[in-house]
C-alpha cells in the first residue's frame, strides 16, 4: 500500500513525547510523527510509557469531520488498521482489547492513545513493543504483561504499512459509519463472552464482556443487567487490563 496522498512524515531523534510534537507541528496537519526516541512519552489517563529503544512510537495529528463522540471512535479504526498492518509483517496471535490496546498472545503488544487538544484537532499516539518489551517493574501493579516482537519490524517499515491502512479505516468511517468497523472490530475482540470486571473511578462493576455498542462503549452484562461502559479499566481472568 502505498503513503497516503496529502499526509506529512517526519522522522525524528528524540522527542519528548510524539503526541506533543504532533501537536506543536498541527499547522501541517495531517501529519504523522515518528521518533526513534521519546523522554516523556505517556498512555491513557496520564500514565507514563516506556519506550526501550528500538520500539514504534509514532502519532498522527489531523482535523477530522465530526463531534467528539465521533472523534473517540477513531480508537477502534487505529487498533484495525494496527493490527492488519503488523499481520502484513506475518505476526500471529493478535487480538483487539477494549478500547485501545493491541494483544499478542495475550499480553500487551501496543497501546493507542487518542487526544484532542481542540475541538477540531485529534492526535492519535501509537505505541509498539517491535524490538524488546518494557521492564515490569515499570508497569502497574496487576498490569498485563508486555510482549515485543523482537526486532522483526523496523519502525519506519511499520509506519508505512500503518498510515495507507489507517487513513482506509478513517475513509471507512466517515462513509459507512461505525458499524463495519464495530464488526470488524468484535471479530477480533479479546475477552468476548468472559468474565470481566470494570474498573471506574467511583465503583467496580462484575459481569460479563457481551459487546460494544453503537458508541464504542464497553457493554457488560451484570447482575443487575446490561450496562454500557463508557471508560475505565477492564480486567479478565483476575488480572487487569490497562
Amino acid at each position: 500500500m502505498s503513503w497516503p496522498e496529502g499526509v506529512g512524515r517526519i522522522v525524528l531523534g528524540t522527542v519528548g513525547s510524539t503526541s506533543e510534537e504532533a501537536r506543536l507541528r498541527a499547522a501541517s496537519a495531517p501529519l504523522w510523527v515518528l521518533a526513534h526516541a521519546q523522554t516523556a512519552a505517556r498512555g491513557r489517563r496520564g500514565r507514563p510509557w516506556a519506550m526501550p529503544l528500538g520500539n514504534f512510537a509514532a502519532s498522527l495529528a489531523w482535523r477530522p469531520p465530526g463531534t467528539p463522540a465521533d472523534h473517540a471512535l477513531r480508537s477502534f479504526a487505529a487498533s484495525l488498521a494496527l493490527l492488519d498492518a503488523l499481520e502484513a509483517f506475518g505476526v500471529e496471535g493478535l487480538a483487539l482489547k477494549w478500547p485501545n490496546d493491541v494483544l499478542l498472545g495475550g499480553a500487551k503488544l501496543a497501546g493507542i492513545l487518542l487526544e484532542a487538544p481542540d475541538p477540531e484537532l485529534v492526535v492519535l499516539g501509537v505505541g509498539v513493543n517491535l524490538a524488546a518489551a518494557p521492564d515490569t517493574s515499570a508497569l502497574e501493579p496487576g498490569a498485563l504483561p508486555p510482549a515485543s516482537l523482537d526486532g522483526r519490524v523496523a519502525p519506519e517499515a511499520l509506519l508505512d504499512a500503518l498510515a495507507p491502512r489507517f487513513a482506509a479505516e478513517e475513509a471507512r468511517l466517515i462513509a459507512e459509519g461505525f458499524a463495519p468497523l464495530r464488526r470488524d472490530w468484535l471479530a477480533r475482540a479479546h475477552g468476548l463472552g468472559a468474565p470481566a470486571t470494570a474498573r471506574l473511578p467511583a465503583e467496580t462493576v462484575p459481569g460479563t464482556f457481551e459487546d460494544v455498542d453503537a458508541a464504542g462503549h464497553f457493554v457488560m452484562r451484570t447482575p443487575g443487567g446490561r450496562r454500557a461502559i463508557p471508560a475505565g479499566d477492564v480486567f479478565f481472568g483476575g488480572r487487569p487490563c490497562s
